[in-house]
């Protein structure tokens, strides 16, 4: 699990750049036990109203990419 939280956190790394160039940001928040990803999404990221469609079609899809064991992202 300690693994695959590295990666995880490693994956959301690479997606924050995107993310605060357009003035958001990312926060890892928590990983379950049947690994769904909790984040927040922060600045103009957390009150855009594509922010949907960017947890879903851009960091979850990087994540589940990057680590096949993540079966959702979700926004909390």
């Amino acid at each position: 699990m300690e693994e695959i939280k590295k990666r995880i956190a490693k994956s959301i790394e690479e997606v924050r750049p995107y993310l605060q160039a357009d003035g958001g940001d990312i926060s890892l928040v928590n990983i379950t036990d049947d690994f769904i990803v909790e984040v927040k999404l922060l600045g103009a990221c957390g009150s855009c109203p594509f922010s949907i469609q960017t947890l879903k079609l851009g960091v979850e899809e990087k994540l589940k990419q990057d680590v096949p064991e993540v079966k959702e992202v979700v926004s909390v």
